[in-house]
């Protein structure tokens, strides 16, 4: 099966893909990478999931927002390429957590998104470089932030 297909598989619903909040593109293609900015957790009705993990989110409230933010890129790449199946491979994905100074399971967290990733394009395909951090504080009081590089089909 190819990415789209995987992804129909799954049963998901996509959010809309949300418009920049700043002075920003969605994405950026350079030769043949998909540099996709920052991504918060929009629902499918638009608005979007906060809290601090460690406070207001446990960690699996926070990993399912790492899994909607996974689900935002998706309806980015969707809406700018045209179809999933323009994607290779996932490169990297930087996580950002909204959490407490002692909570410690980013990693935790955000493999909600690199899980989802890895359902679409496969172990090889789905997984690439990652870092997964706490942040203070994250706009509009959002759960997770995550920004992503994919590489392009030939």
């Amino acid at each position: 099966m190819n990415a789209a297909a995987n992804f129909e598989s799954l049963g998901l619903q996509l959010p809309p893909a949300p418009a920049p909040k700043g002075v920003y593109k969605p994405l950026l293609i350079v030769d043949k990478l998909v540099y996709v900015s920052g991504h918060g957790p929009v629902l499918p009705d638009g608005t979007l999931l906060h809290g601090k993990a460690g406070q207001d989110v446990n960690a699996d409230g926070a990993k399912l927002a790492a899994q909607q933010v996974g689900l935002t890129i998706l309806s980015t790449l969707i809406s700018q390429l045209g179809s999933l199946n323009r994607i290779k491979r996932v490169i990297k994905i930087l996580g950002m957590v909204n959490a407490v100074p002692d909570f410690g399971k980013h990693p935790f967290v955000i493999n909600g998104c690199s899980e989802l990733f890895v359902k679409i394009w496969g172990p090889d395909n789905g997984v690439g470089v990652r870092s997964a951090v706490g942040m203070g504080s994250l706009p509009d009081d959002i759960t997770v932030e995550i920004e992503a590089v994919f590489e392009l089909e030939d």
